[in-house]
């Protein structure tokens, strides 16, 4: 019993920090008060406090994917690495961008996704987990997924903004947030990097698919999911390029495209091992 409370010790307590960290960052930057507020960007014990729950979890990432030699994975360690390499992103970006009104978002998705694996503690060992071939898909996957993730949730605050702008209700915080188009420009400038990497992804998964799964071309339900996913954002990039797609537009596609890709692995995932109890 000692053994299993100190192994999930680190876990509760960058849950606790991340969720405690989003009722702060919403009370301070999204609660609309009758006294006046100051812009507040981020505070330096703000930015280490999050650092403190990247840290935290990473060490229980990595002690759950690796502690008992070779690589065990399932659907709640997806959501949790997707979510711990999506706050770390944005927390390394925060240094160089304004994002500063997503926090309310973020943490507490990722307060939720770190608890996933003590409700969910269902893993399948990974074969081929030493291969070159299946640490590059894995990888480029798992970024992708990350990327993909904080550019929906920053779609979804853009659009959130946009709508407070549009009926005047916007507090000092919130406005002064960059413009939308220079907010929407580092929307499609995280999409660009995430579709990138799927396409590596994918094409990785196709060149080593006897290697990783045992066969030369595996078609399944991730697949296919993972494979419209990369068509929707295609298209959505062409849109912006050739005819200027913004705003709603941009904002719908971008959330089917990673509903898609949500599916493709963890969607299918959770219905093998909660619903069908497959590991």
């Amino acid at each position: 019993m000692p053994d299993i409370l100190l192994h999930l010790l680190p876990l509760v307590a960058s849950c606790l920090l991340y969720a405690a960290l989003g009722f702060h960052f919403w009370r301070t930057r999204w609660r609309v008060v009758d006294r006046p507020l100051d812009p507040l960007p981020m505070q330096t014990w703000e930015r280490a406090a999050i650092f403190l729950a990247l840290a935290l979890q990473g060490n229980s990432l990595y002690d759950g994917l690796f502690g008992a030699g070779g690589m065990r994975f399932s659907f709640s360690f997806a959501l949790s690495l997707m979510l711990w390499l999506a706050v770390l992103i944005y927390w390394l970006e925060s240094f160089r961008s304004r994002m500063d009104g997503l926090q309310p978002m973020v943490l507490p998705l990722a307060a939720l996704c770190v608890a996933l694996p003590i409700f969910f503690p269902q893993v399948h060992v990974i074969a081929h987990a030493d291969a070159w071939g299946f640490k590059l898909h894995f990888l480029t996957a798992m970024l992708a997924y990350s990327l993909f993730t904080l550019s929906a949730l920053h779609a979804v605050f853009m659009g959130f903004v946009e709508r407070k702008l549009h009926h005047r209700e916007l507090n000092k915080q919130l406005a002064s947030l960059p413009p939308i188009l220079t907010m929407e420009t580092l929307l499609f400038r995280m999409i660009v990097i995430a579709f990138s990497l799927l396409t590596v992804a994918l094409g990785s998964g196709l060149v080593f698919s006897e290697a990783i799964f045992g066969k030369v071309i595996l078609i399944d339900h991730k697949t296919l999911f993972a494979s419209a996913s990369w068509g929707i954002f295609a298209a959505l990039l062409i849109g912006r390029h050739a005819y200027g797609w913004r705003g709603r537009i941009a904002l719908r596609w971008t959330l089917t495209g990673f509903l898609l890709l949500l599916l493709a692995y963890v969607g299918s995932r959770f219905v093998s091992e909660v619903l069908l109890g497959r590991i």
